[in-house]
């Protein structure tokens, strides 16, 4: 998998959403909600969002007591979250009754042990997109450094209640 992050001086479409924004799109709520921000995104192309791990989510009472570490699979759910806000504010064919479904990931890498105290920034990079079909490039970063990466796969689609 290619590296390539946001870069920081480039001419974005700056779309940054706060956290009212984020549950306008997502279904996800506590304990379950793992995007705090999106500080950057170009429609259809990228997007850069946080997530700022906290001492106080419960995961950390079992994993690992006297060692806290963030579960690897929340990274990578933390990703695709940040990735199916990309591809729902992308999509504008899709309604209220929307919803992004995580169809597949690859090439799962983890790189260093994410601690409380941490910020995820949260990288997506659209690859290819066809009907209705994502692949995402996405990186998960703690200071610059890179600390777990995958390609993901989601697809939107409408949902009957």
């Amino acid at each position: 998998m290619n590296r390539i992050y946001l870069p920081t001086e480039s001419p974005l479409t700056v779309n940054e959403l706060n956290i009212q924004d984020i549950l306008k799109r997502l279904p996800h709520r506590y304990p379950f909600l793992l995007v705090d921000r999106v500080v950057e995104m170009e429609i259809g192309k990228r997007l850069r969002a946080l997530k700022n791990v906290t001492m106080n989510e419960p995961h950390f009472q079992g994993h690992f007591p006297g060692f806290p570490v963030m579960p690897g699979v929340l990274i990578i759910e933390a990703l695709a979250q940040a990735a199916a806000i990309l591809a729902f504010v992308s999509e504008d064919k899709y309604g209220d009754n929307a919803a992004v479904y995580f169809a597949g990931i690859d090439k799962a890498r983890f790189r260093r042990p994410v601690t409380p105290g941490d910020q995820l920034e949260l990288i997506a990079n659209v690859s290819r997109r066809r009907s209705g079909m994502w692949q995402m490039e996405t990186a998960a970063l703690v200071d610059g450094e890179e600390v777990a990466s995958a390609l993901l796969m989601a697809t939107l689609r409408e949902h009957v209640q």
